[in-house]
């Protein structure tokens, strides 16, 4: 994979380069450098903790949209065992931006459904940059009804600009798919956990995304529209991206106290991108926590749930009477 920095990572970048260069400079000459050299790893360390402790809402979008950042079937193969992958929504086609079937967790049948993004431009063209059509939601739904049917619990990993808005996902009723997956979603009676790992746009990442729980990775966000179409609708200049950030409270701090995710999952330092193992392992936990809990509950009291949970998101403003005006 190549390798990628951001603009606000270039101040560690620079240490890094200087690092290396005072390293081959001690070899070279036989110097011995081994207190400046500790004094900038330590630099090195106190600037990297600083920037990735105060990154901005598109900062964060940056991060989730990262090239290099772990996708769905990367923390498959890493948290889970005996992965069978099911293919067609038996009406049109398969969709390769949409992933699931069966799988073990510690042992433990489940269901694993996930949005998926490609690692270069044959990938990326392949799974249509991970934004699914009509045929994907027809796809995952029907593995939900399996894991119905089995009884067993149902995972979803969530990482999507949005769902396909071509012409042929109209043809096909891409706004239709979506909705019988959220009407359908509701009525399920096995554990839904569904976790953002990336980027979770709009529509496209509800449409398996109607879970007892909605868990949040640190870097990822989750928002009714993305950034630049928010910029491109309000101030007709996708400039304004940042603005809409900041706006649209997508980030993990804003949506828990806001409600709408259920609790966030730390990153290694500096994003999940620079340690799949660390960020999976970390993942795997909040994943085995959380599905405890929901197994506690009964078919009845998981449908409720999910429907209470859903339905208590809301706000609203009375409007303004001429006199308060």
């Amino acid at each position: 994979m190549a390798n990628v920095t951001l603009d606000f990572e270039k101040p560690i970048e620079e240490l890094d380069a200087k690092l290396a260069e005072w390293e081959r400079l001690s070899e070279t000459s036989n110097i011995d450098m081994s207190n400046e050299l500790e004094s900038l790893k330590q630099k090195i360390q106190e600037t990297r903790a600083s920037i990735y402790k105060n990154l901005t809402a598109w900062q964060r979008v940056q991060l989730a949209r990262h090239p290099n950042r772990p996708f769905t079937l990367d923390y498959v193969e890493r948290i889970f065992t005996d992965f069978t992958e099911f293919h067609g929504d038996r009406r049109f086609s398969d969709d390769p931006a949409v992933v699931g079937g069966f799988a073990r967790l510690d042992g433990k049948n489940v269901m694993v459904i996930g949005t998926q993004k490609g690692r270069n431009t044959k990938e990326s063209v392949f799974r249509n940059f991970g934004c699914p059509h009509p045929e994907g939601y027809r796809k995952a739904l029907r593995l939900m009804k399996m894991a119905e049917l089995a009884r067993v619990p149902i995972i979803t990993f969530i990482d999507t600009p949005g769902a396909f808005p071509g012409v042929a996902a109209e043809e096909r009723h891409i706004g239709e798919a979506i909705a019988v997956n959220l009407r359908d979603m509701f009525a399920l009676t096995v554990p839904v956990l569904c976790v953002v790992i990336g980027e979770g746009g709009s529509g496209g990442a509800l449409g398996i995304g109607v879970g007892n729980r909605v868990l949040l990775m640190e870097n990822a966000y989750y928002s009714v529209i993305t950034p630049e179409g928010c910029a491109a609708i309000l101030w007709k200049d996708r400039a304004y991206s940042e603005t809409a950030a900041e706006a649209l409270h997508l980030t993990g701090k804003d949506l828990t106290e806001l409600g709408l995710v259920d609790g966030v999952i730390e990153e290694p330092m500096g994003g999940a991108h620079r340690d799949y193992d660390a960020a999976a392992s970390l993942v795997k936990k909040a994943v085995t926590e959380n599905l405890a809990e929901l197994e506690k509950m009964s078919p009845e009291e998981l449908k409720t749930q999910r429907y209470d949970r859903f339905r208590s998101i809301q706000f609203y403003q009375e409007p303004c009477s001429a006199e308060e005006k």
